[in-house]
C-alpha cells in the first residue's frame, strides 16, 4: 500500500508538470520579492502602537483604524516579477520532490505529532486563553515560581488585563524587590493609568541597578513628560535615545522630545 501510494503520488505530480509543457513554454518563476523587511516594519510600527495605546497617548478609534491598516497592509501581495522560460528537467525534478515530500507527510507526520489535549493542533500551537489558564494554574500550584509569575503578569497585559497583572508584579517584589521585570511592568501600568509619580519611583528603582535601561528611561522620560517636567523629561529622554535607538517606544519619544526641547526652550 505505501508503495502503491508513493508510485500514484510520484505519476500525478510528474503528469501535472509535463503536460502543460506539450501546449505551450511554461514560464520559470521569478524569486518572490522578500517581504520579511516590510513584515518586521510592521511588527515594529505595532508595537509602538501598542505602547502608545497603553501610555494613553493615542486615541482609541485612532488606534483601531492605524491597527487595522498595519496589519492589512504588511500581507498586501507585490506584482509579480517577470518570468524567465524553465528547463523541463528542473520541473521533472520538482515534481519528483514534490511528491516525496507528500509520501513523508503522509507516513512521518502522524506518528511523529503524537498525543495531544482535545482540540490542540498538531504543532502544539495553544490559544491564548489558554495558555492564560495553564499559567494561572502553574502560578497558583507554587506562588514561588517567579518566572511563571512574571510570564502570567506580562501574559496579562498583553491580553488587555492590566489590573489583574499589577497583583502577580507586587508579589514578585514582594520575595525580589529588586526584580527589573516586574519593576518594568508595574512602571508601564502606572505611567498608561496616570499615576506618574509611582511609575517614575519604579523606574528610578530599575535605573539605580541599571542606569542605562531602556524600558525605565522610557516610562521615567514619559512620566515627566505627562507632569510638564519638560527639562526632566529632555534629560532622561537623551540618554534614553542614546542607548535604546531600536527600543519599540524609539519612534513615538523622538516626536515628544523634540516637543519637550520646545517647551524647554532648549
Amino acid at each position: 500500500m505505501t508503495i502503491a501510494l508513493f508510485v500514484v503520488l510520484l505519476l500525478a505530480g510528474t503528469a501535472a508538470v509535463i503536460a502543460p509543457l506539450a501546449r505551450r513554454p511554461l514560464a520559470w518563476p521569478a524569486d518572490p520579492p522578500d517581504q520579511r523587511d516590510d513584515v518586521a516594519r510592521a511588527v515594529s510600527s505595532l508595537r509602538d502602537l501598542e505602547f502608545a495605546r497603553a501610555a494613553g497617548t493615542i486615541a482609541t478609534e485612532d488606534y483601531v483604524r492605524l491597527r487595522a491598516s498595519l496589519e492589512r497592509d504588511a500581507f498586501i501581495r507585490r506584482p509579480p516579477e517577470s518570468r524567465a522560460n524553465a528547463p523541463v528537467r528542473t520541473l521533472v525534478a520538482a515534481a519528483f520532490i514534490a511528491a516525496v515530500a507528500v509520501a513523508v507527510a503522509v507516513f512521518y507526520l502522524p506518528p511523529s505529532a503524537g498525543d495531544r489535549a482535545p482540540g490542540e493542533t498538531v504543532t502544539g500551537t495553544v490559544p491564548q486563553t489558554d495558555a492564560i489558564a495553564a499559567l494561572e494554574a502553574r502560578a497558583s500550584a507554587n506562588a514561588s515560581d517567579l518566572p511563571t509569575q512574571l510570564a502570567l503578569a506580562d501574559a496579562y497585559v498583553q491580553a488587555g488585563r492590566p489590573q489583574d497583572a499589577i497583583p502577580r508584579y507586587q508579589a514578585v517584589l514582594a520575595k525580589d524587590p529588586n526584580n527589573v521585570a516586574a519593576l518594568d511592568g508595574l512602571a508601564l501600568i502606572l505611567v498608561a493609568s496616570g499615576g506618574n509619580d509611582g511609575a517614575i519611583v519604579a523606574a528610578d528603582r530599575v535605573l539605580a541597578q541599571r542606569p542605562k535601561d531602556p524600558d525605565a528611561l522610557f516610562v521615567k522620560g514619559l512620566a515627566l513628560y505627562r507632569k510638564q517636567d519638560w527639562n526632566g523629561a529632555v534629560e532622561v529622554w537623551t540618554v534614553y535615545l542614546d542607548v535604546g535607538q531600536y527600543h519599540f517606544g524609539s519612534e513615538m519619544v523622538r516626536g515628544l522630545y523634540a516637543d519637550a526641547r520646545t517647551k524647554a526652550g532648549r
